[in-house]
């Protein structure tokens, strides 16, 4: 199971990994100018962050004023916490669906019987995509007539050829 994050710091990790770059103008390569601009950091280099951050997301709750039923800020959801997170953490209210299993509220059919790739190391992967309960191996052969030769006069003379494939799917 995910969590369904809050995307309050995705521009913050954005603001925090621009840095300065500058370009020198002159003759012969000397610096008489100089251009300096603010650039994003590259996009693998933001992901890879922003997973880090996914994955230590902190399970918050709501605190509410006993006065009104607004939320007036959020606390780390441990038994006897009374903590707040860090401006720099994700946070996120309720977890993410299981989408591993058929839920017809919110739409997912779940992963049994779907294709998955039994040697990647992927999203598409059976380790990954058959959440734990193992894939069913299928076997199929695919016969047809290949190498066809036409012989003089109305006559073709093809050979049998055959495959044999596996397809995998999810228990």
């Amino acid at each position: 199971m995910g969590k369904t994050v809050s995307h309050c710091c995705y521009g913050r990790v954005l603001e925090k990994g621009m840095h300065l770059e500058c370009k020198c103008h002159g003759v012969s390569g000397s610096c008489t100018t100089k251009t300096c601009w603010m650039t994003l950091p590259k996009f693998r280099q933001l992901g890879y962050i922003l997973k880090d951050k996914y994955n230590q997301a902190v399970h918050v709750e709501p605190v509410r004023a006993s006065r009104n039923k607004r939320p007036t800020f959020l606390k780390i959801k441990k038994p006897h916490s009374y903590h707040k997170p860090k401006d720099t953490e994700l946070v996120y209210i309720e977890r993410s669906p299981n989408y591993c299993e058929t839920d017809q509220l919110t739409g997912s059919m779940g992963t049994q019987g779907r294709l998955c790739n039994k040697t990647a190391l992927q999203p598409n992967s059976c380790d990954l995509m058959c959440c734990g309960r193992g894939y069913n191996t299928h076997q199929y052969s695919h016969v047809w007539q290949c190498n066809c030769k036409f012989l003089w006069c109305c006559y073709v003379k093809c050979n049998t050829c055959s495959e044999r494939t596996e397809v995998y799917t999810c228990k």
